[in-house]
């Protein structure tokens, strides 16, 4: 897995043992950063990468000048691949990691972020555990939400802005 844009280009990263992520392929993550960027979603934004996995959304932001991310996942192993990618790129001073559930950092309702990115796994695809994240959304920012086949999603106070399909991903953009 590498990072697709932006000022750490190509640099690889790594993501955790196991299955319990599905990291985004390149094209399909290079896909979404372009609609935002068609959106007009600045990059210079304060990011949540939430149910991180490697933080490769959450990075990508970063590289493409995001001024803070903050990379959210109740995995050991995907937030210690988190950390060890933040070192790699040295980006400590602009990356925040929490270890706990979604629910959790909702609930404890810890900022604003004009840039909400959201890739809870596929397989165990539970919509109460990101209920209330539009409270953490400024008011003219974008969450964006990868969701597998056949999901019903709806984010109270957000309209829908774009919806795709990138291979077994369903990308819908909020706003």
């Amino acid at each position: 897995m590498r990072i697709t844009s932006g000022e750490f280009r190509g640099r690889n990263i790594e993501s955790p043992a196991g299955n319990l992520t599905h990291p985004m392929g390149d094209r399909e993550k290079l896909a979404l950063f372009n609609s935002l960027v068609g959106l007009g979603v600045d990059f210079g934004a304060v990011v949540l990468d939430c149910f991180c996995g490697s933080g490769a959304l959450g990075l990508e932001t970063l590289s493409r000048g995001a001024r803070h991310a903050c990379f959210v996942d109740n995995s050991s192993k995907a937030i210690d691949a988190t950390k060890k990618n933040i070192a790699s790129l040295g980006v400590s001073d602009r990356a925040e990691v929490k270890k706990c559930s979604a629910k959790q950092f909702i609930e404890a309702d810890e900022g604003k972020f004009d840039l909400i990115l959201l890739d809870p796994p596929y397989d165990h695809f539970d919509t109460s555990e990101f209920k209330g994240i539009e409270k953490l959304l400024n008011n003219d920012g974008f969450l964006v939400l990868s969701h597998p086949d056949g999901a019903e999603v709806e984010i109270p106070g957000l309209r829908l802005a774009s919806q795709r399909k990138y291979a077994a991903a369903n990308i819908a953009i909020y706003h």
